[in-house]
C-alpha cells in the first residue's frame, strides 16, 4: 500500500501503516541504534560510547523496545562480567533499503559546508 491510498482516509495514524511503523522505528534514538547495529554487528554495549548523548537507562529502554518488535536479537553469555550482544534480526535488516535512502537524502541536501566527520 501507498501514502496515496490512504489520501483523505487517515483518522488515527496509528491505524496506518505509517503509524506502525513509526511505532517500531520512531522516537529519538531507535533509527540511530538500528544504524550502528548495521553497521557493526554485533554490538555489545560500546553503542552508549558510539551514540554519546543517550544515557543508560534510555539505551537500554530503547534496545529493550526494539527487541520486543522483533527488531533487535540480543544474545546473553553466562559469564563474570556479564557479556551482552546486540544484532539486527532478518526483520530489522528489511529496514535497511530505508535508513539507506535516508542517507541518500542527507549527501544530496546537507549544506556543504558542515563538517562531515564520516568522510574525513
Amino acid at each position: 500500500m501507498s501514502m496515496a491510498e490512504y489520501h483523505g482516509k487517515v483518522k488515527n495514524i496509528q491505524d496506518t501503516p505509517f503509524g506502525y511503523t513509526l511505532s517500531v522505528i520512531g522516537g529519538k534514538w531507535k533509527m540511530v541504534i538500528m544504524y550502528l547495529l548495521a553497521d557493526n554487528q554485533p554490538v555489545r554495549f560500546e553503542l552508549k560510547r558510539q551514540i554519546g548523548a543517550i544515557t543508560y537507562k534510555t539505551l537500554s529502554s530503547q534496545l529493550k523496545e526494539l527487541e520486543a518488535d522483533g527488531m533487535v536479537e540480543r544474545k546473553e553469555y553466562p559469564q563474570v562480567p556479564p557479556k551482552v550482544e546486540y544484532r539486527l534480526t532478518a526483520k530489522a535488516e528489511t529496514l535497511l533499503p530505508v535508513l539507506e535512502g535516508l542517507c541518500e537524502w542527507g549527501v544530496q541536501h546537507q549544506d556543504p559546508s558542515i563538517n562531515n566527520s564520516a568522510t574525513d
